[in-house]
């Protein structure tokens, strides 16, 4: 009798003592959600659904890259790489000594050939090859602050090298600061068709209106700018507010690629072909010392923008590689059919709720 009591008491213990060292359990509570077995779509590719796909995907492909090929090749670009052919003769062994040289005369005369009706308007560009404005000390050199609050003048610490001057009166900043605007393209175009119509360049709007609006003030002045030992590219007009220096905002807006192209300008007519278009061109911009290259591009648009085939060429390449395939995987389903499975004896149709 006693020896029953003394185990029935020493199990209670026993038991006692496992539960109160019973860890709480970090089992999460079930739900259908946390277990992803709620309904969803679990489509079986059988061969007749891969082959519709890929024929799906070659007919919506191939007609957009006939039609943006078919817009790439209605645009009219003339390309004029100068930046040799504007050295005299004799200069050419010292560019950059002639570059760089204040007496000598750098305009140059070009002749460029219309080859087919050009529409209004006609976008002037100018190209630069090797030139990294995506180098992170470029990019770095500018005081955002300072184009949009005129009380921020003084807020120079980011453009260093070309942050401050010293004048009479001590050490004055430079506004806009930094190497992206003290590096301002300073080539020059003038235009006249077949030597007796002078065509004018219309530069307003061609920058980004958000640019203009926001990022540029109004009641921002030029101060300063190229009074430095060393002059960078284009010198600014004091008396206009840096909104109104399209050139300045568009520059500013830094190319991702070493080659880009920058708008220059808009001409507002017609051209028709075999027009002889005459440019007097001021070669002003050092592209010599890091041997980058120069372009002035005149361009067309249409719907798709300007003259870029690789859109084209790539929705046709995956519009044909689809068909393609759409073709063999037809071929293969035809001549060595394969016998599917019960899609019944799949897991979730023999137990729906996953459990």
């Amino acid at each position: 009798m006693s020896s029953n009591t003394a185990s029935s008491s020493s199990a209670a213990a026993g038991s006692a003592d496992s539960s109160a060292n019973r860890r709480p359990s970090k089992r999460p509570k079930y739900s259908r959600f946390t277990q992803q077995e709620l309904p969803a779509c679990k489509p079986i590719l059988t061969p007749k659904w891969v082959i519709s796909a890929f024929l799906l995907v070659s007919i919506v492909f191939i007609p957009i890259g006939v039609a943006s090929l078919f817009a790439s090749r209605d645009v009219v670009e003339l390309v004029d790489r100068y930046e040799t052919d504007c050295i005299p003769p004799a200069n050419r062994t010292n560019k950059v000594g002639y570059i760089q040289s204040s007496t000598t005369d750098k305009v140059c005369n070009r002749t460029i050939k219309v080859r087919k009706h050009m529409k209004q308007p006609i976008y002037i560009y100018y190209q630069l090859d090797n030139f990294y404005q995506n180098h992170r000390r470029y990019v770095k050199s500018r005081s955002d602050s300072q184009l949009k609050d005129p009380n921020d003048a003084s807020v120079t610490s980011a453009c260093k090298p070309e942050d401050t001057i010293n004048g009479t009166n001590g050490t004055l900043p430079i506004v806009p600061c930094g190497l992206i605007a003290w590096s301002l393209f300073n080539d020059t175009y003038r235009f006249s068709r077949n030597n007796n119509q002078t065509l004018a360049v219309n530069k307003k709007g061609i920058s980004w209106k958000s640019d203009r609006e926001h990022k540029f003030s109004n009641k921002v002045f030029p101060k300063n700018f190229q009074n430095g030992t060393v002059r960078g590219g284009k010198n600014l007009n004091d008396s206009i507010p840096l909104s109104d220096q399209e050139d300045l905002i568009v520059w500013m807006r830094t190319a991702a690629l070493p080659t880009f192209r920058k708008l220059y300008g808009k001409i507002e007519m017609d051209l028709n072909a075999d027009d002889e278009i005459h440019v007097i061109l001021e070669n002003n911009y050092n592209t010599y010392s890091f041997n980058g290259k120069k372009r002035l591009v005149l361009s067309t648009t249409s719907w798709l923008g300007g003259r870029n085939d690789f859109l084209g060429i790539a929705y046709l390449t995956v519009g044909g590689l689809c068909f393609f395939l759409a073709l063999s995987f037809t071929i293969v389903y035809l001549v060595k059919p394969r016998r599917l499975g019960d899609p019944s004896y799949l897991s979730w149709n023999r137990n729906p709720g996953g459990r």
